[in-house]
């Protein structure tokens, strides 16, 4: 039974990632659009009547556009983006009067998961020459089909659905039943189900009410820091061991820098500490009540930072109390907790931080810094760090601690001379050329199977592993700065055709003759037996992951700029070039 509760729990978790995943790399259009209404609205800061006819179309059609986009290009890339975003139109056409964010979350990734379908149908299908016509119409028809299905289908349920949640959240507003949201809220934080329903419905609900009065109380149920910095304020005074040393770190992480998670192992080593937590969210969300206080866009992280920029014209006091509120009933509560109960040792609180991380189904990102023990891994045998040109530390949502230990590798990397890229991302964006990836324990099988080829790298924290230590040394043993230069400047008259895995050709636009060029390649792989990705795109969309990269000579420049560790070809013409048969007999060599 309890095997059944946590897949059911995995299972929601994995929608909310999904959720955020469409509304976090879009929460900068979200902010802006919050900042236009707080400033040039009739009541806001700078009343501008010509200036605010920007925000009924940014949340109209902007918004749900860029959600749709998102969502259908995490399915089926660009394509299922276009699909998804004009299939939406649809839906808002519908109903132009109500944003239809929700009508965006759902056809976004519909429209994605249909052009996949519809491609995996009839790219292998396509006769040569004609892959322009049938990409482009296949895509355009879908997205007409969709478009009407939006308009006539799904419109009217997403416009009805809308409707009841806001009376619902009406009815619970005017009896004053608000506060009791925290008792779901709260602990779902701790168990990370809050992104199903933060960015699920409170967003869009939010941005609703915000078009019609300039602000919601609605943004304030789950982002208030004040429960968790009360917590942790407990945690600095009546704490004792590892807790209390590491709680004042914690505190500035979570209410500076909005990362809430960072407290969840004090509640899971303390599980009493929850009604604190639940008391406070609750104060806080009284008191924004009580003084009719909301937020004028999403306060993404939750940080005292994202309040004060969020915040409405004069209404700053009101922000603060209902900070303070929260704060300081979540403080009296846990401070009582922790001064007439039995206090826990180091130990509990990793055991509390390993036992968050499972209920949530994946790695904190920045709960790994409250504990130093990391288990030891298997060295991979024969990995070869001389062609290590992307290191990635990759988590759940591509933020958070990941950049932060991203830029710490940096950092070590320049003061050694290692001219290497470390960035981060989100798992479900990467893009398959990694060399290194670096994760957390409980998502290092997520990012395997995301990226089989990569040589993976388990930490306990991004912020504090000496594996970083150990991969640095590794790297300088096999990579000479003071060759790789010169090594990357010189043609690669060594290069290894056996990893060859995709060819692209590569023009101006990505289509036209270069869409047949690959076609004919193509043909000529199947034939040689040769099972090899062939395909073409614009010089400006390639990702850095192209083994070969064959372009008219004008072009080739602009490609190697591009993508300095592909093998460039040149070509006089895309459909008649002796360097193909030329290619495929090297190839057939060594593959």
């Amino acid at each position: 039974m309890s095997e059944q509760k946590s897949g059911i729990s995995r299972k929601v978790q994995a929608f909310g990632s999904f959720l955020s995943s469409m509304i976090m790399p879009n929460i900068a259009a979200f902010i802006a659009w919050g900042l236009i209404t707080a400033m040039f609205i009739d009541v806001g800061w700078f009343p501008n009547e010509d200036l605010a006819t920007m925000v009924d179309p940014m949340i109209v059609y902007l918004l749900p556009l860029l959600i749709a986009y998102t969502g259908g290009k995490l399915i089926s890339d660009v394509r299922g983006g276009v699909v998804g975003a004009t299939a939406t139109m649809g839906v808002i056409a519908a109903f132009p009067d109500s944003p239809m964010l929700l009508g965006a979350m759902i056809m976004g990734p519909l429209g994605g998961y249909l052009m996949k379908q519809v491609d995996a149908v009839l790219v292998p299908r396509i006769r040569q020459g004609l892959e322009m016509l049938v990409n482009n119409f296949s895509a355009g028809f879908l997205a007409f089909f969709l478009a009407l299905f939006g308009y006539y289908g799904l419109g009217p349920v997403v416009s009805w659905l809308t409707q009841l949640l806001g009376r619902l959240v009406d009815v619970i507003v005017d009896a004053g039943l608000l506060p009791i949201a925290s008792i779901f809220i709260e602990p779902a934080k701790v168990l990370f189900l809050n992104n199903a329903i933060n960015h699920g419905v409170l967003t869009p609900l939010a941005s609703e009410e915000v078009r019609e009065v300039g602000r919601s109380i609605l943004f304030t149920l789950e982002s208030n820091p004040g429960p968790g910095f009360g917590i942790l304020l407990a945690y600095m005074i009546f704490g004792k061991g590892t807790a209390r040393a590491t709680a004042p770190g914690a505190a500035i992480i979570h209410f500076v820098g909005g990362i809430h998670e960072i407290y969840f192992p004090y509640i899971l080593m303390k599980p009493t500490l929850v009604v604190a937590a639940i008391l406070g969210g609750a104060s806080g969300i009284l008191t924004f009540s009580l003084l009719d206080f909301g937020l004028s866009g999403p306060a993404a992280p939750g940080s005292i930072l994202a309040y004060i920029a969020m915040t409405p014209r004069g209404e700053y006091l009101t922000m603060l109390l209902g900070i303070l509120a929260a704060t300081l009933v979540s403080f009296l509560v846990a401070a009582a907790i922790l001064k007439f109960s039995k206090q826990k040792d180091e130990a509990d609180l990793e055991t509390a931080t390993a036992q968050m991380e499972e209920s949530k189904g994946k790695k904190s990102s920045v709960a790994g810094s409250l504990t130093k023990a990391e288990e030891a891994e298997a060295t991979e045998v024969g990995f070869d760090y001389k062609n290590v040109d992307k290191i990635i530390f990759a988590c759940d949502a591509g933020m958070g601690s990941s950049a932060m230990g991203a830029g710490m590798l940096k950092n070590k990397f320049k003061k050694a001379g290692l001219d290497i890229e470390v960035t981060n991302s989100a798992i479900n964006q990467l893009k398959g050329d990694e060399d290194i990836i670096i994760t957390q324990k409980t998502l290092t099988e997520r990012a395997e199977n995301k990226v089989p080829t990569a040589k993976h790298i388990s930490v306990d924290n991004f912020l504090n592993s000496p594996k970083y230590d150990e991969l640095l040394e590794e790297l300088k043993e096999e990579q000479d700065p003071a060759q790789t230069k010169e090594a990357a400047e010189s043609e690669p008259a060594g290069f290894d055709y056996s990893k060859v895995g995709k060819v692209v050709f590569a023009c101006d636009a990505g289509m036209g003759s270069s869409a047949m060029g690959a076609g004919m390649l193509k043909n000529k792989f199947k034939k040689a037996g040769l099972d090899i990705d062939v395909t073409n795109s614009a010089i400006n969309q390639l990702k850095g992951d192209e083994d070969i990269i064959i372009t008219q000579k004008v072009l080739t420049e602009r490609a190697e700029n591009k993508v300095p560790d592909a093998k460039h070809i040149s070509v006089d013409n895309f459909l008649n070039s002796p360097h193909y048969d030329e290619l495929t007999e090297e190839l057939k060599k060594h593959q």
